[in-house]
């Protein structure tokens, strides 16, 4: 535990691997899915890899986590002796997380927990724990580290590009004749966050080269010209795409920009589909500068 007993909370949506987790001692709270056979959790009982196998058969409903987990990991949190709980979850424009988690820690008189709304979700959520687990590392108080994380939430951009409409059709956010014509004229979007956190589409490609060069394109023109910033790359079950568009990457950014990689988490999983990769930068702090 570091010496201002700073806690980080998250959800499994944050996409951090086990590493970093470990690493910044991030507490997690499962998201669910509800498949036929059962419920399983996201990231715990149930992996990513899993899910895109049975995709094709059956979408899963997704679910917030309970009430008696989020006190269950509040209890945890306060016996391992911290004082404050710095959580960021999902956005809310796609989960109940981080209403529940704010409603709770306000009934919370023991831990000072203060609650955030990433309105992003995957390595969106997941550098804002990294960096914060590195001012903590870097001894800033917990004030400094409040002050600090709106900033990087207002300057955080996430993009995806996904390899079908199919399942964003299936779980009701996109028609389904638009959701056919992308399938007949293989059209590959590249989606964001965006007003009030929702999955909204910002660009485009026909075949998946094209797209990806599309989602580096608003990447680069989206980029902080201003400031030092880290990236995030993702992928859903394509690592080795993942790698070699995290090489291109760090071809052309500043030496030195710190670059964060993870797998997509069940749930989004669900959400997209398989053969995602995803992009995002997020502001440093003037702390870490």
């Amino acid at each position: 535990m570091n010496h201002q007993k700073i806690a980080l909370l998250t959800d499994s949506c944050a996409d951090l691997s086990q590493e970093l987790r470990d690493r910044y001692h991030v507490f997690v709270l499962p998201l669910r899915l509800l498949f036929s056979d059962g419920e399983y959790l996201d990231g715990e009982t149930i992996t990513a890899s899993e899910v895109y196998e049975r995709l094709p058969k059956e979408l899963p409903v997704t679910s917030l986590p309970s009430a008696d987990m989020v006190q269950k990991i509040f209890d945890e949190i306060r016996s391992e002796g911290y004082e404050h709980v710095l959580a960021v979850h999902l956005s809310a424009g796609l989960s109940g997380t981080y209403n529940l988690v704010r409603l709770m820690a306000e009934e919370t008189t023991d831990l000072d927990v203060q609650v955030f709304d990433s309105g992003s979700g995957s390595l969106g959520i997941g550098m804002t724990l990294v960096q914060a687990g590195m001012m903590i590392e870097k001894g800033c108080t917990w004030e400094q580290i409040l002050e600090a994380v709106p900033e990087m939430l207002a300057r955080t951009k996430v993009l995806f590009c996904i390899d079908t409409l199919e399942y964003l059709q299936k779980g009701g956010r996109i028609g389904k004749i638009t959701a056919m014509t992308g399938t007949l004229l293989q059209i590959k979007p590249i989606i964001t966050f965006g007003e009030g956190g929702q999955l909204t589409n910002t660009a485009k490609g026909r075949g998946r080269k094209t797209a990806v060069q599309r989602m580096l394109s608003v990447f680069e023109e989206a980029r902080p010209k201003d400031a030092p910033f880290v990236v995030a790359v993702a992928d859903g079950n394509q690592p080795e795409d993942a790698e070699a568009l995290t090489a291109h990457i760090r071809s052309i950014l500043p030496e030195g920009t710190p670059i964060v990689r993870g797998q997509i988490d069940c749930t989004l999983a669900a959400y997209v589909g398989p053969n995602l990769l995803g992009v995002g930068f997020q502001i440093i702090p003037q702390a870490l500068r």
